[in-house]
């Protein structure tokens, strides 16, 4: 059965290239790059740092990102991890005096990886010189860049958080009021536009182990964040093959731990173990088919989800068909599963983007600085606002995730990639912290099973669930509950709540997350999606 053509935003398509951000301008300028000659790549430079000065509350170079890549031609997948370690002094022992992980403040950040993955992605396929790819970033954030009413409300949501800090309160905030400025307002980031031409001029080096890392550790360590010239010259990014499965007839690719990218491909191969074909859309047996896939999968990513340098994640076990088969058998499809030990909503803060390009090589991407607007702390006169990702850890001995200096934490970020005989077939992903790899989820399923083009699998009504120790936000907490956007029907809540699930019901396009998408054609089209639910805005030429 396929969906109602008609949707809030049109299907964008073009035979040459597309980009999908979460911000018109951001989309804009990755699109200038493409029009200008750059490739996928570069494009995904251009667009990363200027989302980081246009949204943010989501992302920036004081944060973390995953970045994945198919190759045009070869199809050959490849992953950059920009994601930083905790910092020397980052230990349990300490926040366990603290009284526990801070979720805001100078205590909350870790070394930013950012930075470090977008560069060595670019060192490797770029086309455009690096330093010709900042104009827009710069520009934006030299000169301002127009409020919307996202960030407006994002804004003033945080404004406890950014009111403590004088730098963040000038720049993030309405100097009359103290919250969200009023939509169109100019936010200027003058500082960060001259970190910005520096990063030009001299590259990851001088961000981590140059003049601009030595400015930076300094404004650290004088507000009280942990953050050294040790750990900045300490970070690089690492260069990994993805994971993948394959999913009725396509190969499903994704971020590798510490990215929590392997929870979505448990979820694919338990619920291909189903006909979901024959179950109606937005059905309550469809549904609740997907939410056990989803409760049992997170119990793995709890057991085992680590920095694999410092942990074993067992993928083969827990993406082999043995194990799929296994739980599958476990989901009654008349009864929900109670929550277990190891069992929300976490705010997550995060951006997604992708990028396909004339010659068919594509990018999806990823990064975040944690909560909006991360820890709420602008680094001195370098503009650049710190994470809070020191809040992901785990404290409690035995955990996969505990603490622990230089380890990496676990991220709920992932940037999928699906491949169909070889070639990109589509690229995806959205930000949202625990609720990422679930919609993901939800989405691929209705565009392989149902037939849903991008805008129209983005635009349907959206679940999550989360289970009580489940929240990526220490201290990992929750409620038991599965929420539902009120475009359901009511007879899919009841019949929902009869098979014991705890149903939240929220407005029409508030639940969470806010997918990009481009699906790429046999005949060659770019078809581009962008979710309502935020600034997001797709373009393809």
């Amino acid at each position: 059965m396929l969906p109602d053509p008609r949707s809030h935003r049109p299907l964008i398509m073009g035979r040459r290239g597309a980009v999908a951000t979460n911000h018109p301008l951001a989309t804009q300028a990755g699109f200038d790059v493409l029009r200008s000659g750059g490739n996928a790549v570069d494009a995904t430079v251009a667009i990363s740092f200027a989302l980081g000065v246009v949204e943010p509350m989501m992302s920036g170079i004081g944060g973390d990102g995953f970045y994945q890549i198919a190759l045009a031609g070869s199809g050959e997948g490849i992953c950059y991890n920009g994601t930083g370690a905790a910092p020397e002094q980052a230990t349990v022992e300490r926040y366990r005096k603290e009284g526990g992980i801070p979720v805001s403040g100078p205590l909350s950040t870790s070394i930013p990886g950012t930075v470090a993955g977008i560069a060595a992605m670019h060192k490797a396929h770029g086309k455009l010189p690096w330093s010709k790819l900042f104009d827009t970033a710069i520009d934006y954030a030299r000169n301002g860049f127009a409020a919307t009413h996202g960030y407006s409300h994002f804004a003033g949501e945080a404004k406890g958080i950014l009111g403590v800090d004088p730098r963040s309160r000038k720049v993030f905030l309405d100097a009359k009021t103290g919250g969200g400025p009023e939509v169109g307002s100019l936010i200027v980031q003058e500082d960060l536009a001259r970190t910005l031409e520096e990063i030009a001029a001299d590259g990851a080096e001088g961000f981590y182990r140059g003049k601009l890392a030595r400015r930076l550790a300094a404004a650290c360590q004088a507000q009280g964040v942990l953050l050294t010239e040790r750990d900045l010259a300490g970070c690089q990014a690492e260069r990994v093959a993805p994971i993948s499965i394959r999913y009725r007839g396509y190969e499903v690719r994704q971020t590798p731990p510490n990215s929590t990218g392997f929870v979505m491909l448990q979820e694919l191969k338990i619920a291909e173990r189903f006909d979901l074909k024959s179950l109606k859309p937005g059905s309550a047996e469809l549904i609740h088919i997907l939410l056990e896939c989803r409760k049992r999968a997170f119990l793995d990513r709890e057991r085992y989800g680590t920095d694999p340098r410092h942990g074993t994640v067992p993928l083969d076990k827990l993406l082999s068909d043995a194990y799929a088969d296994e739980c599958a058998a476990a989901i009654d499809r008349n009864r929900a599963a109670p929550h277990v030990p190891f069992s929300a909503a976490a705010g997550g803060d995060t951006t997604y983007y992708c990028v396909v390009d004339a010659e068919g090589n594509t990018v999806s991407a990823i990064q975040s600085i944690n909560s909006s607007f991360g820890s709420g702390v602008t680094a001195g006169d370098t503009g650049i606002l710190l994470n809070n990702r020191m809040a992901y850890w785990h404290l409690e001995d035995g955990h996969a995730n505990q603490l622990k200096p230089g380890k990496r934490v676990r991220h709920t970020m992932n940037a999928p990639l699906v491949m169909k005989d070889g070639k990109p077939w589509l690229t995806f992903g959205t930000p949202g912290a625990d609720n990422q790899v679930q919609v993901n989820f939800q989405v691929l399923v209705a565009m392989i099973e149902h037939g849903y083009d991008p805008q129209q699998a983005l635009e349907m009504p959206r679940w999550t669930c989360m289970q009580p120790g489940q929240a990526a936000n220490y201290p990992h907490t929750g409620e038991d509950a599965v929420t539902l956007e009120g475009r359901f029907k009511k007879e899919t809540v009841e019949a929902l709540r009869q098979k014991g699930h705890n149903v939240k019901v929220v407005g029409d396009l508030e639940g969470p997350c806010s997918v990009e998408a481009i699906r790429i054609l046999e005949n060659g089209v770019r078809m581009a999606g962008s979710d309502p639910r935020r600034d997001g805005w797709a373009l393809a030429y």
